[in-house]
């Protein structure tokens, strides 16, 4: 441990077991790649070693306070919003949306995160995208919006 750490000492709540790593990976199929080439497919066929390995993995990177730069690395790609605006009229930038595909094992860490700290992530009464349909339901029902 850091002589100067201010935060509190992380316990086996916080941990990512492998159950949890698992249930993650059940992503939605026919998704394309990331920049690592490994889809969701990869993940849901593979031999149960590889969860076992990404928990262990993922418990190194909270400790040590890492997560590799590849993580954050995605490309982007432009859809057209709406197909039938292309023949009625000449199509503008504002006519495409953009999504970017990130590596699938990034994406497995974020839901893991988002499993294990997600009474330490806190938002405002004013951001409701995003979030889960109960928190929004509890947050409209106790948040006045006057």
């Amino acid at each position: 441990m850091r002589f100067s750490y201010c935060g509190q000492l992380a316990d086996e709540l916080y941990q990512f077991d492998t159950e949890l790593v698992e249930s993650v990976t059940a992503m939605t199929r026919g998704k394309a790649s990331g920049l690592d080439v490994v889809t969701a497919e990869h993940l849901q066929y593979s031999h149960a070693l590889l969860f076992v390995m990404l928990s262990k993995l993922f418990n190194l990177m909270i400790r040590i306070s890492h997560v590799p730069a590849s993580y954050g690395q995605s490309y982007t790609v432009l859809l057209l919003k709406d197909n039938n605006s292309v023949y009625n009229k000449s199509i503008t930038v504002n006519d495409f949306r953009r999504i970017s595909i990130s590596p699938a094992i990034s994406k497995v860490f974020e839901h893991c995160i988002f499993d294990r700290y997600a009474n330490v992530f806190g938002t405002t009464g004013n951001q409701f995208g995003f979030k889960k349909v109960m928190d929004v339901i509890m947050q409209s029902i106790f948040y006045d919006v006057s």
